[in-house]
């Protein structure tokens, strides 16, 4: 298999494709590791689900081929040398806050886990994995951040307000910056609002999965969107201790 290359650019001609892992029109997927074998078994992969790839070996490399390529989504190992994982995502948050990062970890430290989340991952799946885990993961973060186009719509809870067509939240007036996997779970909440949503549902429709599960991935994101929309006496996601969450209107005066 080739790594890549950084050299002159030129222009692909490439052709919509569906793939029944999700949505995949037109998409490249920067993979990210090390490790070539792991390189070409994502690649080979993704390349058969429909997707379009582009490889880099560490986190240098793939900063050099977003800067020139059209890339959709990256996934990342974390354990690379010259640029690891974190550092490719600290440094591609400064400057992008959309394009959507799945992190790649060998590592059972959820200390690991949270920081990726912290620096703007939407998503992970711990080594070893399954191929099929992988493409249904990629394929959920695709769905939910490159979504079919809907109606324009505008949630509000107290002073916290969603723009979803213009894909803005503020709070007061003022911008509030949330990574895609973060707008797409407020979202779900607002829409809801007064109402429960559980553990599962937000499993389902935000990381695609349809099975049990143990992962805390949605209690680490509830967590840093309460960093986020959370100040002084205005704490609208409540818990519903062992069944899920719930967003609710401040008292009046609040």
């Amino acid at each position: 298999m080739c790594c890549a290359h950084i050299g002159p650019i030129t222009q692909r001609s490439r052709r919509p494709v569906r793939s029944s892992y999700g949505e995949t029109l037109m998409t490249t997927v920067l993979v990210v590791d090390d490790e070539s074998g792991v390189r070409d078994l994502l690649s080979d992969a993704l390349r058969f689900a429909g997707y379009d790839t582009e490889v880099a070996s560490h986190g240098r490399e793939a900063l050099e081929l977003w800067r020139v390529k059209r890339i959709d989504l990256c996934v990342v190992d974390i354990n690379m040398p010259t640029m690891d994982g974190f550092e490719f995502l600290e440094t591609l948050r400064k400057s992008d806050l959309t394009t959507p990062v799945l992190l790649l970890s060998a590592r059972d430290s959820s200390d690991d886990i949270a920081r990726g989340l912290r620096f703007g991952a939407d998503d992970y799946v711990r080594k070893p994995f399954s191929v099929e885990e992988l493409l249904l993961r990629v394929g959920a973060i695709l769905r939910r951040t490159r979504g079919i186009e809907s109606e324009v719509l505008t949630y509000s809870c107290g002073p916290l307000t969603m723009d979803t067509d213009r894909h803005e939240v503020t709070y007061q007036g003022d911008i509030v910056e949330l990574s895609a996997t973060e707008f797409r779970l407020l979202e779900m909440l607002m829409s809801r609002l007064g109402r429960l949503v559980t553990r599962e549902q937000l499993l389902r429709d935000i990381w695609g999965m349809d099975f049990e599960t143990e992962t805390t991935v949605v209690d680490t994101y509830i967590s840093y969107l309460r960093r986020k929309v959370h100040h002084d006496n205005f704490t609208p996601i409540t818990t519903v201790r062992g069944v899920g969450f719930k967003m609710v209107e401040p008292a009046r005066g609040l």
